[in-house]
């Protein structure tokens, strides 16, 4: 891997892979939905999503064109654009890539069709009882912060954002001191690095994203009910996460796999929730797959019968209670690890994937040699430290709890009193 810091502003970091057929090229902005306008989110969302829908030289249908010969692909979100094609035409979807990051059109019709998309999206999640728990959950956990709402935005916001806003967000945040591009497959880094210096070499700088800290609700039990008629309860518990720079992270990601994100419905939630007791076929708790530059959550779920859901909730509060009072036996850590480490080389082999953390490991300044040294640090974990990071990270007497469906509130309060 070779990082660069392009004239504009923008730091480009490249992995060549001789002989790979696919390459492929992220490109992130810093910010992302939490500089949505007051009033107007989801103009991130959409402002990411519609950069491919034409630019100052190439309208939807011309892109199209270009990508499909060597089957390209390329979309937009609302942190910047990502894409593969084969890699003997990677100058053409970097090409694309560079106009989308400087001169996208946002055309009047494509933005229409998009906000429809979108507004029927949110009326189908208004009546989706697990996304109203997910979203009710969230709020908990993260209070006024904004990730305590949808990236996509309401119905409200949706209805009052314009091409207008959507180019002045672009204008003002898509700009180069905040731009991170990953490239992956079989180019030279140095002909990567030339291309995008002299085709980016107008993208403004702009002013650099600063530290911001935002306040998160205190971590207290709390319940909220969804009232919902539906035959299932979509049962949201959990409390705040960790960032992924925490020191144990490696720990936390052995101990989900413990706990309730095993493969093949091996670990304790699963096993017990599902295959013992009948409550559900989904189930499932984590704390490290969601870690961020933000903390993420502890969030353990089930969808399970009106008449299961007191078993369900106390037989988390058991297990996150047995996994902080228990070591763990060697032979069941074993599993989670071998898992761990035997997949983890499996998780690069696409271009995407490595691509894709070029960006992240630079986005969260992991070490070098991360990719040697994690699962070396998985390898490392024992009983005594899932002990450790379960009694440290996890907190089952001070859980919010988020359930839809058919359940009453004053019984969900008594399950997290343990009464």
């Amino acid at each position: 891997m070779e990082t660069f810091q392009l004239s504009c502003g923008a730091t480009l970091r490249v992995t060549q892979r001789d002989g790979a057929p696919i390459a492929s090229i992220d490109a992130h902005v810093r910010g992302g939905p939490s500089l949505d306008p007051k009033g107007l989110e989801g103009t991130a969302y959409l402002t990411g999503g519609l950069c491919d829908q034409g630019t100052k030289n190439h309208n939807a249908e011309e892109i199209a064109e270009l990508l499909e010969p060597n089957g390209g692909e390329l979309q937009g979100e609302s942190s910047g654009l990502s894409g593969s094609i084969v890699s003997s035409a990677w100058k053409d979807l970097a090409g694309l890539i560079c106009e989308m990051l400087t001169e996208p059109t946002f055309p009047i019709a494509e933005v229409r069709r998009q906000k429809d998309r979108l507004l029927q999206r949110l009326s189908n999640d208004a009546a989706d009882a697990r996304q109203q728990g997910a979203l009710a959950f969230r709020r908990m956990i993260y209070g006024k912060h904004w990730l305590g709402r949808p990236s996509y935005g309401t119905m409200e916001s949706v209805a009052l954002i314009e091409p207008k806003h959507l180019r002045a967000q672009h204008k003002k945040h898509w700009v180069a001191s905040r731009g991170l591009i990953g490239v992956c497959g079989a180019a030279d880094p140095g002909e990567v690095r030339d291309y995008f210096e002299s085709h980016l070499k107008n993208w403004k700088p702009g002013k650099q994203l600063e530290p911001r800290q935002f306040p998160f609700a205190p971590t207290q039990r709390k319940v909220v009910v969804i009232p919902a008629k539906r035959k299932q309860v979509h049962v949201f518990l959990g409390h705040l996460g960790i960032r992924r720079r925490d020191p144990d992270y490696a720990a936390l990601v052995v101990l989900d796999h413990v706990l309730g994100q095993g493969p093949g419905f091996t670990d304790r939630i699963s096993r017990r929730l599902r295959d013992e007791l009948g409550l559900a076929y989904s189930v499932s708790a984590g704390i490290a797959s969601s870690a961020g530059l933000s903390p993420g959550t502890f969030t353990a779920y089930i969808g399970t019968s009106p008449e299961n859901v007191s078993t369900a909730v106390e037989q988390f509060l058991v297990e996150l209670r047995r996994i902080q009072d228990e070591l763990v036996p060697e032979d069941e850590l074993r599993v989670a690890k071998d898992f761990l480490t035997g997949s983890f080389s499996m998780g690069f082999e696409r271009a995407s994937r490595r691509s894709g953390y070029l960006v992240t490991s630079h986005v969260h300044n992991l070490p070098e040699d991360n990719l040697v040294s994690l699962p070396k640090s998985f390898e490392a974990v024992t009983p005594e430290d899932i002990q450790r990071v379960a009694r440290k990270h996890l907190h089952p007497n001070s859980c919010c709890l988020s359930a839809a469906g058919p359940v009453k509130k004053a019984s969900l309060e008594a399950c997290l009193r343990g009464k």
